[in-house]
């Protein structure tokens, strides 16, 4: 088993992440005026809190 720094690659992938997650609270609450910048903030809090810094993954989930 392989293990990732969650938080990392959280970061490394954040513009991403960032605009796919406004993308999804656009489609399922087209009217929200949340701010993409803060929703991003949270959800990286909620990944801390229910995620360990070093989380274990299958090997065939990672291609090196």
């Amino acid at each position: 088993m392989a293990q990732v720094d969650i938080e990392e690659v959280i970061d490394h992938l954040s513009s991403e992440m960032r605009r796919a997650l406004r993308d999804a609270v656009d489609e399922v609450n087209p009217d929200s005026d949340l701010d993409e910048y803060e929703l991003f903030r949270a959800f990286k809090r909620a990944v801390r809190r229910k995620c360990s810094t070093w989380e274990t993954i299958p090997d065939q989930y990672v291609r090196k």
